[in-house]
């Protein structure tokens, strides 16, 4: 049996939540492997809404969720989010939960220096969440990063808040904003050490000793490719690789363990905050799309920019990002559109482009070039098998496949968990 690491393909909120719910019910442990508290995941379990950030969806069914060290941990908001889901019933402990003890965490001054940031940019803003996860993971590659292992050895995070409070308070009172005092911080910290520290342990051990047992694994990816530090449309991306590679060193295994790499899309695309977006609509169609598609981000709540299907992106996310299968969601919103558009280059001044630019001036004057398909009348929605749908939608998913050169193994025609025909199990690779 193979593992399986999901990844988006797009700008992130592909609607990973319903896929990744529905590969955790037949893993045996979830892993996250990158990212913060800045990307969410909604999944709908017996009638039950959960909304997670940092928790591994596994948890919700029962199975071992790990946090692996390529995450970057709140660990107020971790402990806020596990009091949230035992308010619905949940329960989330030890046995359920493991947190790798090299993680990196996110403290208040690097919240506050995100949001300080942000302000001094203006209308040059990159768009963050303003939870910190940028300014930790530089602390992470500048290692003065305070880790979970620190949190039981009170010394070491004394001497380590010294050298965070000699950077972090000399950039804030820079930017005009409130400093932080190293006792009040400390303090913080010893308070929440006996809350985390029970979860904490060296994971690669544990994800070790369960791939020579032949356990499933599940690694879940946050944000997208688009959004990738290396790969994505920088400066507009998340602070880490968000790329299949980031599984094996974001959670401590090689990388042969990584298994099928299985990417989500969107049957059109959407972003959420500011950065290049070729293919958005500002029109009805754009407006259409938003509403039908209830595109409010789980976390930031703010609506998503919403435009047609961008196959150059999505071929590009496909190569490096090592995907070998698609999951191409919310095809049920398209229903009765008469006419489809599907991206198939880009047109800079007076050249053609098959990739997306890596300049800045360059997405930014990325006009698309559009191939239209026929779109179709009849619903979509619940459709289980390929015979259940129209026949114009089946061509659109097979252009999509040439376009991309990547088959669809699953496709997804509602939010509902079962409203999903599964060409290739990725399990079974």
């Amino acid at each position: 049996m193979a593992n399986v690491a999901v990844i988006g393909a797009q700008w992130g909120d592909e609607g990973k939540g319903k896929v990744v719910d529905w590969l955790a019910s037949r893993a045996d442990i979830v892993v996250r492997f990158q990212g913060g508290h800045n990307a969410g995941h909604t999944l709908v379990v017996g009638g039950q809404t959960y909304k997670l950030s940092l928790l591994p969806s596994g948890v919700v069914r029962g199975k071992l969720g790990v946090i692996g060290n390529g995450v970057v941990i709140d660990p107020e908001a971790l402990l806020s989010e596990i009091a949230k889901v035992e308010a619905q019933g949940l329960k989330v402990t030890p046995d359920s939960l493991r947190i790798a003890e090299n993680a990196a965490l996110i403290l208040p001054l690097h919240a506050a220096l995100d949001r300080a940031r942000e302000t001094a940019r203006g209308d040059r803003k990159i768009g963050t969440t303003g939870r910190g996860i940028g300014p930790a993971y530089e602390d992470k590659v500048a290692r003065r990063a305070i880790r979970a292992c620190d949190l039981a050895e009170p010394e070491t995070l004394a001497s380590k808040l010294d050298e965070l409070l000699l950077h972090h308070n000399t950039l804030l009172a820079g930017l005009g904003a409130e400093t932080f005092e190293k006792q009040a911080l400390l303090d913080r910290l010893l308070a929440l050490a006996p809350k985390l520290l029970p979860f904490v342990e060296p994971v690669w051990e544990r994800l070790d000793e369960a791939r020579r047992a032949g356990r499933r694994i599940l690694f879940e990816g946050a944000q997208a490719v688009m959004l990738d530090v290396d790969h994505g449309t920088y400066p507009f991306v998340t602070s880490s690789n968000t790329v299949a590679a980031t599984a094996a060193s974001g959670s401590g295994i090689g990388p042969a363990s990584v298994g099928f790499v299985l990417g989500i899309a969107k049957a059109y695309c959407t972003r959420v905050g500011s950065g290049p977006f070729p293919t958005e609509l500002h029109d009805a169609t754009g407006t259409l799309l938003g509403d039908r598609g209830h595109e409010f981000g789980t976390v930031t709540g703010r609506r998503r920019r919403c435009g047609w299907f961008d196959a150059v992106l999505v071929r590009q996310a496909v190569k490096v990002g090592g995907i070998q299968g698609l999951a191409l969601t919310k095809l049920d919103v398209l229903d009765g559109l008469p006419t489809l558009k599907v991206c198939v280059g880009y047109r800079i001044g007076d050249e053609t482009y098959r990739h997306f630019p890596a300049g800045m001036r360059a997405q930014a004057a990325a006009e698309p070039i559009y191939e239209e398909l026929e779109g179709w009348s009849a619903s979509t929605a619940g459709a289980r098998s390929w015979a259940d749908l129209p026949a114009a939608a089946i061509k659109y998913v097979r252009r999509i496949e040439e376009l991309v050169e990547a088959p669809v193994t699953l496709l997804s025609t509602s939010p509902e968990r079962d409203d999903t025909i599964l060409v290739r199990d990725p399990f079974e690779d």
